[in-house]
Formats: C-alpha cells, structure tokens, sequence
C-alpha cells in the first residue's frame, strides 16, 4: 500500500527534511516497500508547485535534493505502490488542480461507475488510476459546493462509501493554507 505525508506548519514556511529523508521511518524509507514514484507537493507565495518521478525515493538523488530544500508552510507527499494503473509519471501523486493538492492511498474498482458521476471533470484526469479518479470527484463536489472544500469531499466520500466496491480510502488534500487527512 502507497504511504502519505501531511504537514501544516500553521502558515509559517518551513523544511520537512527530518520526516522524507532522516526519521527511522521516513518517506525514503517506506519507499523501499513502496517504489513504483514519489511526490511532494508544496506551495510557493500560494501557488502549488509538484516535484514527482516514477521512481523509488530511496535510491533518487532528485528527492533527497529537494526533500532538504522544499520549504512551505504545507507539504504533501507520498510514495506509490501500483495497484492501479501502470508506473508512469501521470500515475505518480500528487495530483493538483488550481490551488489543490491530492495523494491517496488504497484501491477503488468500479471505475467506470466512478468515471460516469465524475462526468465532464474527467477532463482534469491524466493518468489511468483510481486515485486521481477520486480526486476529480472531489473537485467536483468541491465545486457543486461553491468552493467548500470540505462539503465536497464528505459528498464525494459518501457516494464513493456508497456506491463502489472499495479495500480503502485514504488521503491527504491540501490548500495553500489548509491540510485534510481522510
């Protein structure tokens, strides 16, 4: 199963290095049990910025770099264990769309029920997997809600919950200035 990371330092920018790289039980490490891609997830004045490789964190100098040199006041990471979908960059989390920032663990079937509620926000999905088919339902919750973010992920986890045969649903979302962990 893929491993998440969330921090919210409370608006104050800061580095994350101890917890992706220098902890017992760091992002690198779990990678070794997870090592199909890597994500973190940050923001810059409030904008997201995405560094990902379809790739083990352990053994990819790219992310000790930019483990010890990301500073934001939110980070969002996560180490990929392929359940579904192929190793790939477009399969690597997190997935972001305008200020948000997703990466999920666990595995959803039935996705083409999901695809038919997700309706015209497929159009934000790239890859092939079931976590970023979850994260457009998300949005479009989000959306039907005016923009509150938390009516949207209680609707689209009530529906999911609901209506598709599931082993787990786990996540970490973030906004510039907000972290939900499901």
């Amino acid at each position: 199963m893929c491993r998440l990371f969330g921090l919210s330092a409370g608006g104050q920018a800061v580095v994350a290095t101890f917890w992706l790289l220098e902890a017992p039980d760091s992002l690198a490490v779990q990678s070794r049990r997870n090592p199909d891609g890597y994500g973190l997830g940050t923001y810059d004045a409030g904008t997201p910025v995405v560094r990902k490789r379809p790739a083990a964190a352990y053994e990819d100098e790219t992310f000790a770099m930019e483990a010890k040199r990301a500073k934001s006041p939110i980070f969002v990471g996560h180490v990929r264990y392929a359940t579904t979908g192929r190793t790939a960059l477009e399969n690597t989390h997190p997935f972001g769309h305008a200020d948000l920032l997703f990466a999920h663990n666990g595995v959803i079937e039935d996705l083409s029920k999901l695809e038919t509620r997700i309706g015209d926000r497929m159009d934000i999905v790239g890859g092939d997997t079931d976590s970023e088919r979850l994260f457009a339902l998300i949005v479009k919750e989000t959306e039907v809600a005016q923009g509150d973010v938390e009516t949207g992920i209680r609707a689209a986890m009530e529906w999911t919950a609901d209506n598709l045969p599931l082993y787990s649903l786990n996540f970490v979302m973030t906004t510039a200035t907000d972290l939900w962990a499901f």
